[in-house]
């Protein structure tokens, strides 16, 4: 019988791959225009945020590619790094809110965006603790989110620093 994460192995393969290109895009915008991001009060805390989202994306998808895991172990390797990629993001978010450069109508669509891969992966690791394979869903969810924030941090370090 297939275990639910082989089914999820070919969207794994894959999001490896893309996530790690956009961590390097990422990595590269950011060393250019470091002096830019370092003096614009939010920025440095979203960096790491985005950087830390798009890791946790690279570590859950190579993780579900381990074979013959069991469900609540990757749950709880999930968990772990959901965790972790909470507290950078909860300073981030705080980081967002104390900013008074940022137009107050757009404090709550950055924060909204730096929150939903953390609550998408909790969501999947503790259904994944409890052996439910609907986790892995939330999971991909969650890397797909990670992936849409990288992105649009990318873009504010690429473009939007530099007006």
């Amino acid at each position: 019988m297939e275990s639910p994460l082989e089914a999820w192995s070919e969207f794994n393969v894959a999001m490896l791959g893309g996530t790690a290109a956009l961590v390097g895009l990422l990595i590269v915008a950011m060393s250019v225009n470091i002096k830019d991001i370092l003096a614009a009060e939010p920025l440095p805390s979203r960096a790491a945020a985005a950087v830390a989202t798009l890791t946790l994306a690279l570590v859950v998808c190579a993780l579900g590619l381990v074979p013959g895991q069991p469900l609540w172990a990757y749950g709880a390797e999930t968990a772990l790094g959901t965790a972790a990629l909470a507290v950078v993001v909860i300073r981030a978010v705080g980081s967002v809110y104390r900013s008074s450069g940022a137009p107050r109508g757009t404090r709550f669509p950055k924060a909204l965006l730096l929150l939903a891969p953390v609550a998408a992966y909790a969501a999947g690791a503790v259904l994944l603790l409890m052996d439910d394979g609907a986790g892995l869903a939330w999971l991909g969810a969650g890397a797909i989110l990670g992936v849409i924030a990288g992105a649009a941090f990318a873009w504010v370090v690429l473009i939007e620093v530099l007006r």
